[in-house]
């Protein structure tokens, strides 16, 4: 179930102008993005948020599974090539959500890239804010694995991992834009199978760069 604490953050600790933002990543006014995002405007903004986390689950594949080797990031080269790896799904929601007048930010994990020892990498989903809900995360990446099953049901959170393993964490911050590093690795990445020899394994900023971000938990 939503924490207390998730539901007060809107008002309490938000920009919410940061929350609802275009940017050269979360691009929302390119005119791709613009027409998906009102084709997915349902009635209300959780049945918009809806639609548009099973667009980008079901419809952008996700490079390791689908063995892509393109790595776009920017929101609009995502929908344009249809593939990407969870962060930049997650860059594509966000825009779509936002093109529709939704907050929503960006959050991230720490997981074993596989089984239960180092490397490690960063996972990438999101959060929504939904009045009567607060903030709700979910996990775009796409249920392409058996053992990943994600929906969007506010209320009831299903992320695609869980944390298992040493060193691994679920940063307790939703952000208005993804980590500056972030950015900078997914611009170095040429193939998708390079990542696959060495995973994005970064840190969150640090506070004194004042990046908008709302703590929940």
């Amino acid at each position: 179930m939503m924490r207390r604490s998730m539901k007060s953050g809107l008002r309490r600790d938000m920009n919410k102008t940061a929350f609802t933002s275009a940017s050269d990543v979360v691009n929302y006014c390119h005119p791709d993005i613009t027409k998906l995002a009102a084709d997915l405007l349902n009635n209300s903004a959780e049945a918009t948020a809806k639609n548009c986390f099973e667009w980008v689950r079901d419809n952008i594949q996700h490079s390791i599974d689908f063995k892509r080797e393109e790595t776009p990031y920017i929101a609009s080269d995502v929908l344009a090539v249809g593939t990407g790896f969870c962060t930049a799904k997650s860059h594509l929601l966000v825009a779509l959500l936002r093109a529709n007048k939704i907050p929503a930010g960006f959050c991230y994990q720490r997981l074993t890239f596989d089984g239960p020892k180092p490397p490690y990498c960063l996972h990438g989903f999101i959060a929504v804010w939904l009045d009567g809900h607060g903030w709700y995360r979910c996990d775009a990446r796409g249920n392409s694995k058996p053992e990943i099953h994600c929906e969007f049901a506010p209320g009831h959170e299903t992320l695609a991992y869980p944390i298992q393993y040493a060193g691994e964490c679920t940063y307790p911050e939703i952000w208005a834009e993804p980590w500056p590093g972030l950015i900078r690795a997914n611009r170095e990445l040429k193939l998708a199978s390079d990542y696959l020899s060495k995973p994005i394994d970064i840190i969150p900023p640090l506070a004194d760069q004042h990046l908008c971000r709302v703590t929940i938990g």
